[in-house]
C-alpha cells in the first residue's frame, strides 16, 4: 500500500470514494476539485494504483485560554469497502499525524462515525457538539432595551461578527480561530452565511449576533435554523433572544447548537429542548511538548509532575516527561528514567481537553500508577473543559 498527498488528478477519485462513504448526492461542490490552500488531502493505493482510501488535514488553530495552538483537525476520512479491515486507515491517519508533525501541528480534533477505530490511533472522546430543538414561543420575551440597536447585518458586517466571535470564544479552550487560509479561502466571495445575520449594537458596536436559515414553509413543521448565536453582555443576549422569539407566528421550532455557559445559552429554557443531533468529537495530541507550551494556562496553575506517555502511532511523543506549570504558562521537557505515573496517549487527550479527572482516566485503565495517587496529574487538565461549536 501507498500513502502520498493526493494531487488535482486524484480529486475525482477522492470525490467518488467520500461519495459513496457518507452517501452523498450527485452535486459536487467546487472546492473537491481544486488545492484548497490550509488542506492538506492523503491518500491510500492499492498495488493496482486504485484510491482505496482517504483523509483530509485540515491545518486550523484553536484556541485554549487566550492563546493559539495550531491544530490538524481530521475530516473526510473513507476507506473503500474492499480495503476496509486491511490497515488503511491506520497507514493513513500515520502519515497524517507524521505530516502534520512536520509542519508544527500540536493537537489534532476530529468527529468520528465510529469512535472505535480512532481510539486505535490515540483520539479519545472529549465534547459533543448538540444541536436541539427548541419550540419558538416559549422562548423568553423582554422588554427591548433602549440603548440596544437591532438591525439586519450585511457582508460589511462581517469583520465585525469576527471579532465578536473571537471575543468569546478566544478565553476558552478547543474553540476554532477560525483565521488562517483554508477559511480565507471559504470566505472569498464576501456573501452572508446562511439567509441571513441579526445584530445587536450598543452605541454603534456590535455586542451579540445570530447568523440563520429560514428553511421552507411556515406551517407546524417549519424550522429556524441558528447556526450561531452569541453575545458578549446578558442585554444583548436577552436581545437576540427576544428577536429570535418573535419568528414564532412562521417557525415553530428553532434549532441551535447551544454553547454551554455561553451569554445566549444562559437565557435559553433548554430544559424544555428537544435534542435534534449530537456530534461525538475526539481530540488527541499531536505533539505533546508543544501542546503544552502553545497553550495558555490560567494564572492561578502552579506545580510540577513527571509522567511516562506511550503514544505508538506518533512515536516522538513516547517517552517520561516533566510538566512544569506557572505564571500562565508551561513547559513539558524529556527527563530520564521512568516515573510512576504512566499515562497512555488517550489519557493524555483526556486531561488535557479538561474531559475527565486523574481519577477516572485511571479507572478507565489509561493511567498507571506504582504507589502513588494519580491526583497530581489534574494539573495538564486545568482551565475547564474544551467545546467546538465547528462541524468539519
Amino acid at each position: 500500500m501507498l500513502v502520498r498527498e493526493l494531487t488535482t488528478d486524484d480529486l475525482d477519485a477522492a470525490w467518488e470514494l467520500g461519495r459513496f462513504a457518507f452517501g452523498g448526492g450527485q452535486e459536487r461542490p467546487a472546492s473537491t476539485s481544486v488545492d484548497v490552500p490550509g488542506m492538506t488531502r492523503y491518500g491510500a493505493f492499492d498495488e493496482a494504483g486504485r484510491l482505496v482510501g482517504k483523509a483530509v488535514d485540515r491545518h486550523h488553530e484553536q484556541w485554549w485560554s487566550r492563546r493559539t495552538v495550531p491544530a490538524a483537525d481530521v475530516g473526510g476520512v473513507a476507506v473503500a469497502p474492499e480495503a476496509r479491515g486491511r490497515g488503511v486507515a491506520r497507514a493513513m491517519l500515520t502519515a497524517l499525524l507524521a505530516g502534520a508533525h512536520d509542519r508544527g501541528a500540536a493537537v489534532s480534533a476530529l468527529y468520528p462515525t465510529v469512535a472505535a477505530p480512532y481510539r486505535a490511533f490515540g483520539w479519545e472522546t472529549a465534547g459533543v457538539l448538540r444541536t436541539v430543538d427548541l419550540a419558538t414561543a416559549r422562548l423568553p420575551r423582554h422588554r427591548s432595551a433602549p440603548h440596544l440597536t437591532v438591525r439586519a447585518g450585511t457582508p460589511a458586517d462581517l469583520p465585525a461578527v469576527a471579532d465578536l466571535y473571537e471575543q468569546v470564544t478566544r478565553h476558552l479552550n478547543g474553540m476554532l480561530t477560525r483565521r488562517g487560509k483554508l477559511f480565507d479561502f471559504f470566505a472569498a466571495d464576501g456573501g452572508l452565511p446562511g439567509d441571513g445575520i441579526t445584530l445587536v449594537e450598543e452605541d454603534g458596536h456590535l455586542v451579540g449576533y445570530a447568523t440563520w436559515q429560514r428553511g421552507s414553509g411556515c406551517g407546524a413543521d417549519s424550522v429556524l435554523t441558528v447556526d450561531e448565536a452569541l453575545a458578549t453582555t446578558a442585554e444583548a443576549a436577552r436581545e437576540l433572544v427576544g428577536v429570535l422569539a418573535r419568528w414564532a407566528s412562521v417557525a415553530p421550532t428553532l434549532r441551535l447548537c447551544p454553547l454551554d455557559g455561553g451569554a445566549v445559552s444562559v437565557q435559553l429554557p433548554l430544559e424544555a429542548a428537544r435534542e435534534h443531533e449530537r456530534n461525538l468529537w475526539m481530540h488527541r495530541p499531536v505533539d505533546v511538548a508543544r501542546a503544552v507550551s502553545a497553550r495558555g494556562w490560567p494564572d492561578h496553575a502552579r506545580g510540577v509532575v513527571d509522567f511516562g506517555l506511550t503514544d505508538p502511532i506518533a512515536e516522538w511523543n513516547t517517552g517520561t516527561w516533566r510538566l512544569a506549570v506557572a505564571d500562565g504558562a508551561a513547559e513539558l521537557t524529556r527527563i530520564g528514567g521512568e516515573a510512576d505515573l504512566r499515562l497512555d496517549v488517550r489519557g493524555f487527550a483526556l486531561l488535557y481537553a479538561g474531559a475527565a479527572r486523574a481519577r477516572s482516566v485511571a479507572q478507565a485503565g489509561l493511567l498507571h500508577t506504582t504507589g502513588v495517587e494519580p491526583d497530581a496529574l489534574d494539573l495538564l487538565g486545568v482551565g475547564g473543559p474544551a467545546h467546538l461549536l465547528d462541524y468539519f
